[in-house]
């Protein structure tokens, strides 16, 4: 019979020490970055010092080694035991945390215990990856089953609205990403399409909402694309939905031959605002849509009718939630990312910061501790949530390469393990680590490169603080404690 002693080697021989070693090669030079990030000229380079943020970074790092063995200690039942529990207990948290928290830069989502502070939104995410891969990890769950799956976005959105709450828009927005997962464990793609398109619209939208079509200044560029581009998608989701070609050619020729009519009319004869015409083309489409659903028996239509129907509430809905629901300076971040509007001494002097610091490093970069943006703090929170121009300036192009191969090796590795799990809920679990993972880097760079809008969050095992680290710690380390038990669950 084997004992405990037993079990505990061979968890040992079965952890997969690749990731682990990943997960210390990104330790390590988040660690070089922080020390840059924070080294001045003429500084003693005392980097251990606790009263430096390098050395308190030290500290952190040498608590998470302490987090991942004790993660690794506890048997893989407990999680899923306690899933639930874990949950309940964090949404409390998150409840209570903006009547506990001190206000940091305009947030309420830092509790400070003693001399540290703590994020309790960095550590909600595991717990809320380990109920959903439960829930969802059961026997009778079915993603087709509206009820259920409707009950999995309510697990996954309920930590976003609290955090919201918290003044934190960035951290909530990560939760985003389980839907990466879903899509993964069947999620239909018209679900996934259904979110693109509605980044698409708003994106277009704001872009193009002051600029003219063509020298027709009473039409709105914005808002004729958008309407184009509901009444292409909705075509588009017949064809792969419907197996019936007349409707399809009735809406498309209708619609776009209309429009073309209408265009042609305000250009060369009298001008006026087709968008209406658009408008009531889009909605004769809706109501042709319901009749074929009726004749047909089919829930197809309808649900294609659904999305064009979301497709127009959302598009007049765009400019409310800009102006009105978004605090000034996330407008302020949106308009500059799009182009519509300059801020270089405000929200875009980040951005702009960061570029050249990162540009400024050129192939090789100018060497450790040698970054002169980042040492003369051009780049305001460049060791926090733009530590990535650290390691442009100071290791140039070769060094950022580096950093995001590392990364990618990781995403990439995450999802082999997933795949190999003998149960739902570990492989579940796998893929919302990964994709908490990727979504991190992706906005993260991103923002720094003026890619993706500044959201303010932090790069995975690079960014200064504890609870980040933490939090990125716990992920990753339950998951390789799943992924080293899926042998005693197969012989048992």
């Amino acid at each position: 019979m084997a004992t405990a002693n037993d079990k505990q080697r061979s968890i040992l021989a079965s952890l997969d020490w690749l990731t682990i070693v990943i997960y210390i090669a990104l330790l390590g030079l988040g660690w070089m970055s922080v020390c840059g990030a924070t080294y001045d000229f003429g500084q003693a380079g005392n980097f251990f010092d606790l009263d430096t943020r390098s050395g308190m970074q030290i500290m952190w790092i040498g608590t998470s080694f302490v987090l991942a063995a004790l993660l690794l200690s506890i048997d893989e039942r407990f999680y899923d035991v306690f899933a639930y529990v874990l949950y309940a207990g964090f949404m409390l948290l998150l409840l209570a945390t903006p009547f506990l928290a001190h206000d940091i830069k305009g947030s309420m989502s830092w509790i400070k215990i003693g001399k540290f502070s703590l994020q309790p939104a960095e550590f909600a995410k595991f717990a809320t990856a380990l109920c959903v891969a439960k829930y969802m990890g059961r026997n009778d769950y079915s993603i087709a089953k509206w009820w259920k799956f409707l009950l999995t976005c309510f697990l996954i959105m309920l930590p976003m609205g609290l955090i919201i709450m918290q003044k934190e828009t960035g951290s909530a927005l990560v939760y985003m990403a389980f839907f990466l997962m879903l899509y993964r464990e069947g999620m239909p793609g018209s679900v996934l399409f259904a979110g693109v398109s509605a980044v698409v619209y708003f994106v277009v939208g704001v872009r193009f909402s002051e600029d003219p079509l063509w020298h027709l200044h009473i039409i709105s560029l914005g808002q004729f694309l958008v309407l184009l581009l509901t009444m292409l998608f909705t075509i588009g989701l017949m064809r792969v939905y419907t197996d019936r070609w007349a409707p399809i050619l009735r809406v498309a020729g209708y619609g776009l031959g209309l429009t073309l009519a209408a265009l042609l009319f305000s250009k060369f004869v009298i001008p006026f605002d087709i968008t209406w015409v658009q408008l009531a083309l889009c909605l004769g489409m809706i109501a042709y849509l319901f009749m074929l659903a009726v004749k047909h028996h089919s829930s197809r239509y309808t649900l294609i009718a659904i999305f064009a129907i979301g497709s127009l509430m959302l598009h007049y809905s765009a400019d409310f939630a800009l102006n009105h629901v978004l605090q000034p300076h996330q407008q302020t971040r949106i308009r500059v990312l799009l182009g519509t509007e300059d801020d270089p001494r405000g929200v875009g002097y980040n951005v702009i910061q960061a570029k050249i610091a990162i540009g400024s490093g050129g192939l090789r970069g100018k060497g450790f501790l040698n970054g002169t943006q980042t040492k003369l703090k051009y780049v305001p929170e460049q060791e926090t949530d733009f530590i990535f121009c650290t390691v442009g300036e100071e290791e140039g192009f070769l060094g950022c390469a580096v950093v995001l191969l590392l990364f990618l090796a990781l995403i990439l590795r995450l999802i082999q393990l997933a795949e190999r799990q003998p149960y739902a809920s570990g492989r579940i679990y796998g893929y919302c680590v990964m994709s908490i993972f990727l979504f991190h880097v992706f906005i993260n760079v991103g923002m720094v490169l003026g890619l993706t809008p500044v959201i303010g969050i932090p790069l995975p095992f690079f960014s200064y603080g504890g609870s980040s680290l933490w939090g990125f710690t716990l992920l990753l380390f339950i998951f390789l404690r799943m992924d080293a038990a899926r042998n005693h669950f197969v012989h048992s």
